[in-house]
């Protein structure tokens, strides 16, 4: 008789306090071999926390955790998490070579196994020429891209990348969502954290939303444009306009949302308003639905409700 299929990740009813204030309030995610989820939310809204009890780092108060169908405080899943946290965790005497092949056999790997696998993933990080230079003595992003790396030497099933790109430059960056994108590729579940919305979309991510505590909106990038975004037209003129129907005003600037098929018909109808004689427009915007907007509407709409 066949299994059935585990997910790689699966947590069910997450619960996390800290004194009266509730951090997490019954969270759950589902993250399956190959699939990059991006986690997304404010500062503070509990992502980190989440993070570490998915990883068996602290314990949630309710709720459970399954990794590989294993639970995370009954078994040792150190094989199968990589985890790169938002300080960085690096040895700055070590070179970079030494840093990855202590951290392989950290996690199990032979001494030859794990310098074998250093090459590999300084080849995929773009650190290869960097091999032998003591980790203090890269720049920010290298360091970044090394500390990334340690996450991944013994090839986990299960990655969590929780702002990896913070203070990196646009090489460094760019090396890193490749390399994401290439593991989630190869099979392993990646959980990834981050401000720079533009990295979910070219990463091709599925989506999750954390606000006060809960999982707001998830599903595809294209799911969650599609349902939350909008299309927005700004139209900036040289003095004061009046608000007019469909749209607001703000000062000299005259801004419409919402689904919009053919802006400039309705460009031209506002133009041709009576109200705007006289009136020269200097300015056109339009802004296609987007995953910034998206979240924005999602995180607002969270927060009346909230309140």
């Amino acid at each position: 008789m066949s299994q059935p299929h585990l997910p790689t990740l699966e947590a069910q009813g997450i619960h996390k306090s800290y004194g009266t204030h509730k951090v997490l309030r019954g969270v759950d995610l589902r993250v399956e071999p190959g699939q990059i989820l991006g986690l997304l939310g404010r500062n503070g809204a509990g992502k980190s926390t989440l993070i570490t009890i998915l990883c068996g780092l602290k314990r949630a108060d309710a709720g459970s955790v399954r990794i590989c169908g294993k639970n995370p405080a009954a078994h040792n899943i150190g094989q199968l998490l990589g985890y790169a946290p938002q300080e960085l965790g690096i040895y700055p005497d070590l070179s970079v070579a030494q840093n990855l092949t202590a951290f392989g056999e950290l996690h199990g790997l032979g001494r030859r196994e794990a310098v074998v696998r250093a090459g590999e993933v300084m080849e995929l990080l773009g650190l290869s020429e960097k091999r032998g230079q003591r980790a203090s003595h890269l720049s920010g992003g290298q360091q970044r891209r090394l500390h990334a790396g340690m996450a991944i030497m013994h090839k986990p099933r299960l990655i969590f990348m929780d702002e990896p790109t913070v203070g990196a430059d646009v090489e460094a960056r760019s090396q890193i969502l490749s390399a994401i994108r290439q593991l989630a590729d190869e099979g392993a579940a990646v959980v990834y954290t981050s401000h720079y919305l533009a990295e979910f979309e070219e990463l091709g991510s599925d989506i999750a939303i954390l606000s006060e505590g809960r999982i707001v909106a998830r599903g595809s990038l294209e799911e969650i444009i599609s349902a939350h975004g909008s299309a927005e037209v700004t139209l900036t003129f040289d003095r004061t306009v009046p608000p007019l129907e469909g749209w607001s005003a703000d000062g000299n600037v005259l801004r419409h949302s919402g689904d919009e098929a053919d802006p400039g018909s309705r460009i031209g109808e506002v133009l041709a308003s009576p109200a705007l004689a006289g009136v020269r427009l200097v300015d056109v915007k339009i802004d296609q639905p987007s995953l910034h907007n998206a979240y924005l509407h999602i995180i607002e709409e969270s927060d009346h409700v909230a309140a």
